[in-house]
């Protein structure tokens, strides 16, 4: 099933993918509402919005051999976790800003994991029972400001640096996905999430046994090799098997 947020008729709204439309829920299902409320949305009327606003972005670092590999760094014993602010999230076709701060803005196509039930001390063999859906995610880097520091979540902190959709999908198997990027057009990442180092299963165990997951909070769980530049004009357009593609311009933050 495709849930989506967005805009109708003035007003922000959830639904569920229904024929040439949206059928109209009556909150959001992500934590817990969504009844149906009869109303269906023409999707030519609809622009579509984020379609999670998560509490706490978790984001994994080297989850695939080929990025460590392009990296020159070595692979982490444990997962490499960071956070993303909830500042950083836009949606589909909302322009990400590049930052007066950096000279070298890059894109990284990942798979999302939303999160749908409270998760504390869950096993590997639980966790799809705690996974809402899935959706496409873009861990937008200055990889200056990275460099310059030596850790990745101030890099990745900047507003406008999470673009998350364009629907979440809830009927995924998420160890054959394939994910790729596009920039203007041209391929730049591809690869599937059965090369991740950790699986999303095995991510969501390391997590919650540490901290607690809330229903709507994301796991953004790692990239692929060929993150690379991108400026000012450019589109990027991350794709996610059975989800879609998420398309964000780049613009200048220089006012």
């Amino acid at each position: 099933m495709i849930h989506a947020r967005f805009e109708w008729r003035g007003a922000t709204r959830y639904g569920r993918a229904s024929g040439e439309g949206f059928e109209v829920l009556n909150g959001d299902p992500v934590r817990g509402a969504g009844a149906p409320t009869g109303r269906v949305a023409p999707a030519e009327e609809v622009r579509l919005l984020a379609p999670v606003l998560p509490g706490t972005i978790v984001a994994v670092g080297r989850n695939y051999a080929d990025h460590i590999a392009e990296t020159g760094m070595g692979a982490p014993p444990v997962p490499r976790l960071f956070f993303k602010p909830s500042s950083a999230v836009v949606g589909p076709g909302e322009p990400v800003v590049y930052p007066m701060q950096s000279q070298q803005v890059e894109h990284e196509a990942e798979l999302a994991v939303v999160i749908g039930r409270t998760a504390r001390s869950v096993t590997a063999q639980e966790a799809p029972g705690f996974v809402f859906g899935y959706t496409c995610g873009n861990d937008v880097t200055a990889r200056d400001v990275q460099k310059a520091d030596g850790q990745p979540s101030w890099a990745k902190a900047f507003d406008t640096f999470c673009p998350l959709g364009p629907v979440i999908a809830t009927d995924l198997d998420p160890t054959g996905l394939d994910v790729s990027c596009h920039v203007n057009g041209r391929r730049t990442q591809h690869a599937n999430t059965s090369l991740m180092l950790t699986s999303v299963a095995g991510l969501i165990e390391y997590i919650t046994a540490a901290m607690t997951l809330h229903p709507g909070d994301v796991i953004l769980t790692g990239t692929p090799a060929g993150v690379g530049p991108v400026l000012p004009g450019d589109e990027m357009a991350v794709t996610v098997a059975g989800v879609g593609t998420l398309r964000n311009p780049i613009v200048s933050g220089a006012q």
